[in-house]
């Protein structure tokens, strides 16, 4: 069974920084794209970051670039988010998220509110406050 569970959310004052983490299970990491994605009160769920192992590369949503880094390490079979630079604007619900379809190539057009549907498998999420 696919599982991911997500930690290290928490309060940050603005300009501050996190660090999420994903750690998956019933899977290796690298078998399926993995995202994050967060969701704040009253709005859609929205892509933050993807990544593709097979060429390695890594997309990010235009509101955190610059700031956010998405990385893996396949040793721990965990993903991490490192957020810096943090603004009140990034509080919300952190998720991670799989797409087990692997006919389906990672790219930044999965970060894309209408291409939620793809990703199949979802964290619990965790909490992210970013105070002014």
């Amino acid at each position: 069974e696919v599982q991911l569970a997500e930690s290290g959310g928490g309060l940050v004052q603005a300009g501050g920084s996190l660090r999420l983490s994903c750690a998956a299970s019933g899977f290796i990491l690298d078998d399926y794209g993995i995202g994050w994605f967060r969701q704040a009160p009253g709005k859609e769920r929205e892509g933050v970051s993807c990544i593709s192992w097979g060429d390695g590369r890594t997309y990010y949503a235009d509101s955190v670039k610059g700031r956010f880094t998405m990385s893996g390490d396949n040793a721990k079979n965990t993903v991490y988010l490192q957020m810096n630079s943090l603004e009140p604007e990034d509080t919300a619900v952190y998720y991670c998220a799989a797409m087990t379809n692997t006919e389906l190539a990672v790219t930044a057009k999965l970060l894309d509110r209408r291409a939620v549907v793809f990703w199949d498998a979802w964290g619990q999420g965790a909490q992210v406050t970013v105070s002014s």
